[in-house]
């Protein structure tokens, strides 16, 4: 096979439509315009959106400001109060412990925040931790484990 031995696909091709030449034609008169108006005038001028002078869809729209980060991460949060209360001292806290016991929705991005009172030592493993949460984990004897989303 050569260069000059190519062809298109069968019935990839199209002939093109030649409008406005005689009603043996099939597109003769009006050409596909239809009859009179403004789209049937050359040169028409009809912005994308317009809508004949009633206010756009685009302005009666609320204004949304700023923008959507595709990259936020929700956390389910947790304070350590929460912790103290539902667990027992030496346990060992992970996420699918928190949705067991109700603390969390979800068992993916869970976060524990400092609020409240610790006074167990716990292991507790979470994918976010405040500080003062970390701080109050390591005072009352515990230790706070970061785990990574595979």
């Amino acid at each position: 096979m050569k260069l000059h031995d190519l062809k298109p696909a069968e019935g990839s091709k199209h002939r093109r439509r030649r409008v406005g030449r005689g009603i043996a034609a099939g597109q003769g008169k009006t050409a596909g315009r239809g009859t009179k108006g403004q789209r049937a005038r050359t040169g028409r001028g009809i912005k994308p959106y317009f809508e004949g002078g009633q206010l756009p869809l685009v302005r009666r729209l609320p204004h949304t400001r700023g923008f959507t980060n595709l990259a936020r991460v929700e956390y389910q949060v947790v304070n350590l109060g929460a912790l103290d209360a539902k667990f027992d001292a030496g346990s060992e806290v992970t996420p699918a412990a928190l949705v067991a016991r109700g603390l969390a929705h979800r068992a993916d991005h869970v976060k524990v925040l400092g609020g409240g009172a610790l006074s167990k030592a716990l292991t507790v493993h979470a994918h976010a931790f405040s500080d003062s949460a970390k701080a109050k984990i390591a005072a009352a004897g515990g230790t706070a484990q970061v785990v990574h989303e595979k």
